[in-house]
């Protein structure tokens, strides 16, 4: 669905718009959002560029859908700003309707036209153009998403991709200024998902399109997005791109939803070095244990996040570790280890190393990235190993 009926008429406000010109499609600053008493979202903000696909990525209940709608125009306010190619939107004394602001929609459920042909479905924003532009953009979109053959179908005989794929080219028809996508895989199979994730990427790219993402699947924001901000108690704990947030994660709560991975006890041994049962881990630790003052010189307690690449099985290591559990995934083996101290590591092996329930095995560590937090502070610090 697209909401762009009419051009928006909105009030000047020179030094902001000096900070969100017609490059930047969406732009947030400090806005802050509640259903009475609630408080969903808190001093959120952050900006798209031109063609970039960005991501709100977090638990149920986090606010990530409040974003998108108050982006849309579907909710109004409490503090902040929201400007849209350059243009104010939203703020406490100011709301442009949803239909004034340039914006395409993907719903959750499609939200196709059963009455209406694919062809029509996509070119149903396209009113304001003649036949012969309105048949040729159809056409080139249908072409763009693969169902340039099933023009003359009706939503109810596609697929249940096909259908996400005709609301797609419907909403990218009339060439919004941002696309926002609210879940759009969710009724599809896992298999699905991902295949198509990875189509709406290569889409999207081809329609030089800044869409804005809302989803609680890592995968399919990895697959999709540019840059990802993950949300949590309506805050953005980190927005950066997929490789930083899992290599360097700010905090415990980014650390623990991204990925897979497991937080073993660490001592400071000085400014470049912390100490871990599998061995000693260069990188730069938490500042202030760094410095080595009073409460947190050598010795500090940290605790060090070990991802499963970072711990290899080798069979002419000297570490053993039990397996305690273990998940085939075709190519490799998930593996839970259970060191001799008692704390569990997780391990990702190929496949061929199909080794049993209780099983000691070789492992070695080759972490090349450090990630340390204080075990009494909410504080990170990150480093490449060197």
């Amino acid at each position: 669905m697209t909401f762009m009926n009419a051009e928006p008429t909105v009030p000047a406000d020179p030094k902001a718009a000096a900070q969100a010109t017609a490059t930047v499609p969406l732009q947030l600053n400090n806005v802050s959002h509640a259903y009475g008493d609630h408080i969903v979202l808190q001093d959120l903000s952050f900006q798209l560029r031109q063609g970039q696909i960005g991501c709100l990525l977090g638990p149920s209940g986090c606010g990530k859908t409040t974003v998108l709608r108050c982006v849309a125009g579907f909710e109004r306010l409490r503090q902040g700003e929201i400007w849209l190619a350059g243009q104010r939107v939203s703020s406490p004394d100011f709301h442009a309707p949803p239909e004034q602001r340039r914006i395409g929609v993907v719903f959750q459920d499609y939200a196709l036209f059963p009455h209406l042909t694919v062809a029509d479905n996509v070119g149903f924003g396209l009113h304001r153009l003649n036949r012969r532009a309105r048949a040729a953009r159809v056409a080139e979109l249908l072409q763009t998403v693969g169902l340039e053959h099933s023009a003359a179908l009706y939503p109810h005989q596609l697929s249940g991709g096909q259908q996400q794929r005709v609301a797609l080219a419907r909403a990218l028809a009339p060439r919004p200024d941002l696309l926002l996508l609210d879940e759009p895989f969710s009724n599809l199979d896992v298999d699905l998902r991902e295949r198509l994730g990875l189509e709406v990427r290569e889409i999207l790219k081809s329609q030089h399109a800044t869409a804005l993402l809302i989803t609680h699947d890592q995968h399919e924001a990895f697959a999709i997005a540019d840059e990802i901000g993950i949300m949590m108690a309506g805050r953005i704990q980190q927005w950066d791109t997929p490789y930083h947030l899992y290599h360097q994660p700010a905090n415990r709560f980014v650390a623990d939803f991204v990925g897979q991975g497991v937080l073993v006890e660490g001592q400071v041994l000085n400014s470049r070095w912390v100490e871990i049962e599998l061995g000693a881990l260069s990188g730069d630790i938490p500042s202030e244990c760094a410095q080595g003052c009073a409460s947190c010189g050598r010795g500090c307690s940290v605790e060090v996040l070990l991802r499963p690449d970072d711990v290899v099985h080798d069979d002419g290591s000297p570490l053993r570790a039990e397996v305690i559990h273990k998940a085939f995934r075709g190519a490799d083996i998930l593996y839970t280890l259970r060191l001799p101290s008692g704390q569990r590591v997780l391990s990702l092996a190929p496949s061929h190393h199909n080794h049993a329930l209780g099983e000691p095995i070789g492992i070695r560590l080759e972490a090349d990235h450090v990630v340390a937090f204080r075990k009494d502070r909410d504080e990170v610090s990150n480093a490449k190993a060197r």
